[in-house]
């Protein structure tokens, strides 16, 4: 996979969503780089959140455009920009409870229809692919129990090996450190620096500062739905645009 660390990955030009009234993003124009692992940061309510389900097509933007690696992707369908080479996690982890944590993964590459799902999941080459990711989350002891078992933490890491198994270029992950212990964190933080050493780009939304600004190559700040800074997390920290929005200072 290459990665010309040089050219925009995800950009978009006057993005815009409002809710009853309300712009969640206000004319959103915004670049991400390739090959690099960018953030998107923000107060509660600045419309980071927003911003994901608009550029993967989980919500239609009311006005604006989404382009990847140069290509309009704007208003498509999740699963054709899923195709296109975007991969995403949720704040809330998206699993089957009641399904094995193998089972998980093998869903995760089938076509849309359940029960086709079910009765053709367990063609070997996809479950060697599921059984490597596991193994690179450290979770492969645990492919025979059911999702709802898992910590959330193990749930979390069973998501990222869930958009890893159709070979996303991009993946937007959504608040990764929720909720998860600091081991688990420190997990997490190893698994992105080594898939991005890999070729793959990262645009996460997190809270945690410690981990945005030492896992970060790029930052954006958004605050009212648009961003209002961008750099290297030396720069962003010391912003007072980002300070004012963050601490009202």
């Amino acid at each position: 996979m290459s990665a010309h660390k040089g050219e925009q990955s995800l950009a978009t030009v006057g993005l815009t969503k409002t809710f009853g009234g309300v712009a969640a993003l206000d004319g959103a124009t915004v670049s991400f780089r390739h090959g690099k692992v960018n953030a998107l940061i923000g107060p509660n309510g600045s419309g980071k959140t927003t911003f994901f389900n608009c550029v993967t097509g989980m919500i239609r933007p009311d006005a604006g455009r989404t382009t990847y690696r140069g290509r309009d992707i704007t208003a498509r369908p999740p699963h054709r920009i899923a195709r296109a080479g975007i991969g995403r996690s949720f704040q809330l982890c998206r699993v089957f409870p009641r399904m094995t944590v193998l089972d998980n993964l093998l869903v995760a590459v089938r076509p849309p229809n359940l029960p086709a799902q079910l009765a053709g999941a367990r063609k070997r080459e996809e479950t060697e692919r599921a059984r490597y990711w596991l193994t690179r989350m450290g979770i492969d002891h645990l492919e025979t129990a059911e999702a709802r078992n898992l910590s959330w933490g193990q749930q979390k890491l069973l998501e990222l090996a869930g958009v890893l198994m159709s070979e996303p270029e991009l993946i937007l992950l959504d608040e990764p450190a929720g909720g998860v212990n600091p081991a688990l964190i420190d997990r997490i933080c190893d698994l992105v620096r080594e898939l991005n050493a890999e070729g793959r780009t990262f645009l996460i939304v997190e809270h945690n500062m410690d981990l945005v600004m030492s896992l970060s190559d790029h930052v954006v700040v958004f605050d009212r739905g648009r961003p209002i800074a961008e750099g290297p997390p030396s720069v962003i920290q010391s912003d007072e645009r980002v300070l004012e929005a963050y601490l009202g200072v």
